[in-house]
């Protein structure tokens, strides 16, 4: 049977309206989120914290009389209290690194001591390394100004990063303060995210989907994140109370190698050679190399119990994740970026290995 030329305009019609109706849809959303992008790495850390610290809430709800406000007001304020002491530290430690070397460079000035003529020997870069060294030594003002542009450069970078970690920080602090409203109702939360991703995925896998989520957030945060900033907090502790120079600093860089997955030895083996160089060896230098030694290899023992609880994320998605999360979003995604990626990594073999529903062959046979 033909269709008549009615037919076709109807269906015309109804093919312009659904076009219509999409189109509008896609116009709010667009808008909406908009609206919505300066909000959305404030909103991402929330619910990371306030997945993870839920468990916390739970436990401390039992002995407050099952007040979701009152326990999730009290994990908050002992969040920001744990956190401003140890930034405070670092903080102090970095100003007062740099009104030092500051003092010494008014007073005493830089004094370059020549370069043993055996590094002008050294392949590639030796002789190049060798001339500008010997220029520093005998006219460092010369070197400076022809180095200019760079140092400039250099210079704004670190301040850069130096206003990205407070920015960073600042934002955690309100992140940690949204994500105990939402701890406050996480129960309704955990029944919209049920509904949400049944709503997505189907009746039948929305829970399950919801359940992975939730455990691979908790995993790599508690995992990566926090180990790092356990590391962080021990390691850092540690060059205060020994008065390294640049001691905030080089916490800060243990923070972002933990993150990233690097080995924190990286930083402590250079300090530990450098207090031994300069203090020589005693009693308290041999005890610092020994602390701070095994707080770099602390995150070994840490991740096997943190990072083995509830799923399985190979160690090349965190890292892939907090490389891209930090270009992207500087300081916030190198927290983000690990868990948005693990999250996607599991949702995706959870696709891959869920096939399908098969058709039933009597169908097949009579269609």
């Amino acid at each position: 049977m033909l269709p008549t030329p009615t037919s076709e305009r109807a269906l015309s019609r109804g093919l312009l309206d659904v076009l219509i109706r999409a189109g509008l849809i896609a116009v709010l959303a667009i808008f909406c989120f908009r609206i919505f992008r300066p909000f959305l790495d404030l909103i991402v850390w929330s619910v990371i914290l306030a997945v993870t610290i839920y468990p916390l809430q739970v436990r401390l709800r039992r002995r407050l009389g099952n007040k979701d406000g009152r326990a999730a007001t009290l994990i908050v304020l002992a969040a920001i209290a744990i956190i401003a002491l140890p930034a405070y530290l670092l903080g102090a430690a970095m100003i007062d690194s740099m009104e030092n070397a500051i003092a010494i460079v008014k007073s005493e000035g830089i004094h370059i001591p020549p370069p043993h003529e055996s590094v002008a020997s050294w392949p590639l870069v030796g002789q190049r390394l060798y001339d500008l060294w010997l220029q520093a030594a005998s006219d460092l003002a010369s070197v400076v100004q022809t180095l200019a542009p760079q140092i400039k450069e250099i210079s704004l970078a670190v301040l850069a990063a130096a206003a990205g970690i407070g920015k960073g920080l600042l934002i955690f602090v309100f992140a940690l303060i949204i994500g105990g409203i939402f701890m406050a109702y996480g129960e309704a939360g955990n029944r919209s995210t049920v509904q949400i991703a049944s709503r997505i995925f189907g009746l039948e896998r929305g829970q399950r989907i919801a359940t992975l989520c939730t455990a691979t957030i908790r995993a790599v945060a508690q995992g990566v994140v926090g180990i790092a900033f356990i590391q962080m907090l021990l390691i850092g502790i540690g060059f205060v109370i020994k008065g390294v120079p640049a001691a905030g600093v080089l916490a800060m860089a243990v923070l972002l190698l933990g993150i990233a997955q690097l080995p924190a030895t990286l930083i402590t083996v250079p300090v530990i050679i450098y207090v031994f160089a300069t203090e020589g060896a005693s009693v308290a230098t041999i005890v610092f190399a020994i602390y701070v030694f095994v707080a770099g290899l602390a995150d070994n023992v840490l991740k096997p119990l943190l990072l083995g609880r509830g799923v399985d994320v190979p160690m090349p998605v965190v890292l892939i994740g907090a490389l891209g999360g930090m270009v992207t979003g500087g300081v916030i995604g190198l927290f983000i970026g690990p868990v948005v990626l693990a999250v996607g990594y599991q949702l995706f073999w959870q696709w891959v290995e869920d096939p399908p529903p098969q058709a039933d062959p009597g169908n097949q046979q009579q269609t």
